[in-house]
C-alpha cells in the first residue's frame, strides 16, 4: 500500500507568522496533534505539535516565544510514492507521532501512527469476524506449507497470516481465518507435530 492511498490530503496547515493560540485554537477545533507550517504555494517550512504549543503558550505570552521557535524546521517528510512499509519504520525509529508527506517540497499530505495503526488492523482483519489459531513451527520454510494445506484439509479459510520470533528464534505463525469450528484444524495440526498455542473461534 502506498502511503498516498492513506495519507490525510491536503490536511490543515497555519503560517509562520500566526500564533501559538491561533495554532492551538486550530488544532482543537480540528482534533488534531500535528499542524504543518508552510509558506506561499504551501511550501513546507515545518511541523509543530500541540505538546510543544501548550508548553510553549506561557512563554509566548511574555513576548519571547513565537511560533517559529518552537516549530520543527525541516522535519523528516515522505513521499506520496512510498510504501506505507517507510513512514512505519521512521515514526518507530525517531519516536515521532506524523510525517508531513511532500511532492517537490510542497505539503500534499500528512500520515500519522493512527493512520497507520488503522491501515494495520484492516490488513489483518481484526474488525471483521473471524478466528485465530497461533502455531508453533520449526524454522524451516516447508513448515508453513504443510500448515497451510493441513488447515485448508479441513475446511479452514485463510484470510491472512504473519510471523513473530518467540524465544529462542522459535517461529509462530498466527493464521487469520474466516469464522470456524477451529477444533477440527487445531487436532490435525497437534497431530502432524506442530504445537498449537492459541485458537479463538
Amino acid at each position: 500500500m502506498k502511503i498516498r492511498d492513506l495519507m490525510i490530503a491536503h490536511p490543515i496547515c497555519i503560517t509562520a507568522n500566526a500564533s501559538i493560540q491561533e495554532a492551538i485554537e486550530l488544532m482543537k477545533a480540528n482534533r488534531i496533534r500535528h499542524l504543518p507550517v508552510v509558506s506561499r504555494g504551501r511550501r513546507l517550512e515545518g511541523l509543530v505539535t500541540l505538546a510543544d504549543l501548550k508548553q510553549g503558550l506561557l512563554p509566548s505570552m511574555l513576548g519571547d516565544v513565537t511560533l517559529k521557535d518552537l516549530m520543527i524546521a525541516d522535519p523528516i517528510t515522505v513521499a506520496p510514492e512510498e510504501e506505507i512499509e517507510t513512514a512505519a519504520q521512521l515514526i518507530y525509529k525517531y519516536k515521532i507521532g506524523g510525517l508531513p508527506v511532500t511532492k517537490n517540497g510542497r505539503l500534499v499530505g500528512i500520515i500519522t501512527e493512527t493512520d497507520l495503526l488503522r491501515a494495520f488492523i484492516e490488513m489483518l482483519g481484526l474488525l471483521a469476524t473471524s478466528s485465530r489459531l497461533d502455531v508453533e513451527a520449526g524454522n524451516k520454510p516447508e513448515s508453513l506449507r504443510r500448515m497451510l494445506q493441513i488447515i485448508g484439509e479441513h475446511g479452514g479459510d485463510v484470510l491472512n497470516v504473519f510471523m513473530t520470533l518467540e524465544k529462542a528464534k522459535r517461529r509462530v505463525y498466527h493464521f487469520r481465518l474466516a469464522a470456524c469450528d477451529t477444533e477440527p484444524i487445531r487436532k490435525a495440526l497437534t497431530a502432524a507435530g506442530f504445537r498449537v498455542t492459541a485458537a479463538i473461534d
